[in-house]
């Protein structure tokens, strides 16, 4: 995975973070083998500002990718960076047997689960009880 974290640490260089100046990228590999970047693209409504992880899972999703195996994320902080909690979310939503490894710019490195990340998780699994119209459909068509 050392070569998905060069990828977070090099996608991290196109973060857009004026306002917390906090530059964070990500990086995430698909079974198919493909590799999906991103970086934080903060807002000056804080609320709209989307992390490094959430952007690199969207675009591998919107290029049609199903499952998602290894994220990277790389800022520059006192140890490796946890991901946010929206982020956790994300990551158990599409990609919750993922293994997730953080890096900072020292060389501090932590590798843990999606589980891990978020034990007692609650995602589209939970919500088939509900029906089926309340479960992902497995095309890409919209409605």
């Amino acid at each position: 995975m050392e070569d998905l974290l060069q990828s977070a640490l090099e996608a991290r260089e196109r973060s857009h973070a004026p306002y917390s100046r906090f530059k964070v990228g990500a990086a995430v590999r698909c079974a198919s083998g493909r590799v999906f970047t991103g970086s934080n693209v903060e807002s000056s409504s804080y609320g709209l500002t989307i992390c490094a992880e959430r952007l690199a899972i969207c675009i591998a999703m919107h290029e049609g990718e199903q499952e998602i195996t290894e994220i990277a994320v790389v800022a520059d902080t006192q140890g490796a960076p946890g991901p946010c909690g929206a982020c956790r979310q994300f990551m158990y939503d599409f990609a919750p047997k993922a293994d997730v490894l953080m890096g900072n710019l020292k060389g501090d490195r932590r590798r843990v689960s999606v589980g891990e990340l978020i034990p007692w998780g609650f995602g589209p699994d939970d919500l088939a009880a509900f029906g089926p119209q309340a479960t992902p459909k497995d095309d890409t068509t919209v409605g």
